[in-house]
């Protein structure tokens, strides 16, 4: 398949891009400091730049833990703008670009506990996943669309290979639909 790989140069990206090579597909890496760049709030000309693409993973997406008595509104629109309505432009995009049971994977986030300044964050992170629990449903032409939670990613925590495994079964695996992948317990 030909996949692009929003945020590849990132720890999880890294990761997804060289597990999916390593499954023989084409993948193209795109960041915002790649050859080919790409803001996830904006990710409108994606699909001119990057054509014929099979699926489409999302690894870019971040917010920082922003305590909610603390933080300001510009941080937590930050995260709202980016993480969620990026991924959900993005969606919708890829639903106009991408062939018969192609597949559109994206990024939340969820940790095992509560964690100090991740309110906004949760908010983001479940909106997202309900966003594509009942996107997937309305999805034509066999599109499939998924999303990956995982929790810290690295060396103390859950290793980016693991998690990268997650996201080549949503690119992967054709029952996959509308499912929340890689939630940690």
């Amino acid at each position: 398949m030909n996949v692009v790989v929003i945020g590849a140069t990132g720890t999880i990206g890294t990761a997804v891009t060289a597990a999916l090579r390593e499954r023989g597909h084409h993948v193209v890496p795109v960041s915002r400091t790649s050859e080919i760049q790409l803001d996830i709030a904006h990710p409108d000309r994606l699909f001119s730049t990057v054509p014929n693409l099979d699926a489409v993973v999302c690894c870019a997406a971040s917010g920082a833990l922003v305590p909610i008595d603390a933080g300001t509104d510009e941080e937590f629109l930050t995260g709202l703008e980016t993480k969620l309505l990026g991924q959900v432009r993005l969606l919708r995009r890829a639903v106009e670009h991408l062939p018969d049971g192609g597949s559109i994977t994206l990024t939340a986030g969820t940790f095992a506990a509560p964690t100090p300044g991740s309110a906004f964050g949760a908010l983001t992170n479940q909106g997202l996943e309900a966003f594509v629990r009942v996107a997937a449903a309305e999805l034509p032409r066999g599109l499939r669309a998924n999303v990956i939670s995982p929790g810290w990613v690295g060396d103390d925590a859950t290793p980016a290979d693991v998690v990268a495994a997650a996201y080549v079964r949503a690119v992967e695996d054709p029952t996959l639909n509308g499912q929340t992948l890689g939630r940690p317990t």
